[in-house]
């Protein structure tokens, strides 16, 4: 069983910047890990992932200002995001992939006013 808790989040400005973290726990190693979003009347969306080995993948929206990382040692992922745009204001979730179920965090609002 993989528990996460996420930190960061908040409300900025357009083209601020907001950084956040999830720290997993209950396993040694986790596969991958990412960060979905979920804005009002909106199904959840990938925002990012990174596998063990560091690979990443992005939604095209946030190729560019959006980064992830992830230090394996404390089984923590992080998102850094800059350049923030109203659009990307939703919640958004952390994503643990391990032994075949999908974790989820309990979400962290990100608000961005125009």
């Amino acid at each position: 069983q993989v528990q996460l808790v996420e930190s960061g989040g908040g409300l900025v400005q357009a083209g601020g910047s907001l950084g956040l973290s999830c720290a997993a726990s209950g396993s040694t190693s986790i596969n991958a890990m990412g960060w979905y979003r979920q804005a009002p009347g909106k199904q959840r969306e990938l925002v990012a992932t990174i596998t063990s080995f560091g690979s990443t993948n992005y939604r095209d929206s946030v190729k560019g200002r959006f980064t992830i990382s992830r230090d394996n040692a404390k089984n923590t992922v992080y998102l850094q995001m800059n350049s923030l745009k109203p659009e990307d204001t939703a919640v958004y979730y952390c994503n643990a992939y391990q032994g075949g179920y999908n974790y989820w965090g309990q979400g962290t609002q990100v608000t961005v006013s125009s």
